[in-house]
């Protein structure tokens, strides 16, 4: 798989479930041993197991211009656990059976990696495409 959004999730953007910009978005490390991604049928956080969810941040400074999505560099804290292979942005409601998933990103410089107990930075694109592009 490369990166990609989710189905649902385009539906959900595209029907005012999610809104970028005032939504508590976050990306989540993880490792697809044991998470088999459906991008077309995937619609909740809980369709990756929580032993497959390795680390989470928050996105902050969140905009978006013209269709794309861009935020602030990711930094994870104190990352440890299995070989990460993914992020997942998702919508977070603070359950994850209702917090719909965005994006999936498996294609990325740094990925995989190997969790060692530091933190891990996310730099997000900078080009014309930024985080993703509806």
């Amino acid at each position: 798989m490369s990166n990609a959004l989710y189905g649902k999730g385009r539906d959900s953007i595209l029907n005012a479930g999610i809104n970028w910009a005032s939504a508590t978005i976050k990306a989540v490390l993880v490792d697809t041993a044991g998470y088999s991604v459906a991008i077309d049928t995937d619609e909740f956080l809980s369709a990756i197991g929580a032993g497959y969810r390795i680390a989470t941040a928050t996105l902050g400074s969140k905009s978006s211009a013209l269709g794309v999505a861009d935020a602030a560099d990711a930094t994870f804290t104190s990352v440890t656990g299995a070989t990460v292979e993914a992020i997942v942005l998702y919508k977070d409601t603070g359950d994850a059976a209702t917090s719909p998933l965005i994006a999936y990103i498996d294609t990325a410089t740094g990925l995989p990696l190997t969790p060692n107990g530091g933190d891990v930075t996310i730099t997000w694109d900078n080009g014309a495409n930024k985080i993703f592009k509806l």
